[in-house]
């Protein structure tokens, strides 16, 4: 199929120039390699000094649960929405980052969650988290 490009024939030219392809190809690979590392690692490596005397316990969660009837459940114990507040703060205040885990039934209605998401706010507490069960 080896014939001049620009010849005198009439027929078009049927096949296709592979080697500029090939050429951008291999030049968006080696862009991809270099910018690969810069990419996947964007922190700086440090080894941090130990120390015996480290306070490394994270902090106690709060552990909410609201059950069917709208009852609050505050870590295992019936508590009214004033307790849930109060231990909220002093949690907060002990260590400000306290975490409250939510656990509501399924027939509790979107206005009493709302409410008890906006008492541990108000005290605080800047993560909620949603328990649930995986569906099997």
């Amino acid at each position: 199929m080896a014939g001049p490009i620009g010849g005198g024939d009439d027929e078009p030219i049927a096949a296709i120039n592979v080697v500029p392809l090939v050429d951008i190809i291999l030049v968006v690979l080696i862009i991809f390699m270099v910018t690969a590392p810069l990419v996947l690692k964007p922190t700086i490596d440090i080894n941090l000094p130990k120390a015996s005397s480290g306070d490394e316990s994270p902090p106690t969660p709060l552990n909410i649960a609201v059950g069917a009837d709208g009852v609050i459940s505050l870590n295992g114990r019936a508590a009214t929405p004033a307790e849930v507040t109060a231990l909220a703060s002093q949690l907060v205040a002990a260590k400000p980052d306290t975490a409250a885990i939510l656990q509501a039934d399924k027939g509790v209605t979107l206005e009493r969650l709302t409410e008890i998401i906006d008492l541990v706010k108000s005290a605080g507490v800047k993560k909620v988290a949603f328990s649930i069960e995986k569906k099997r």
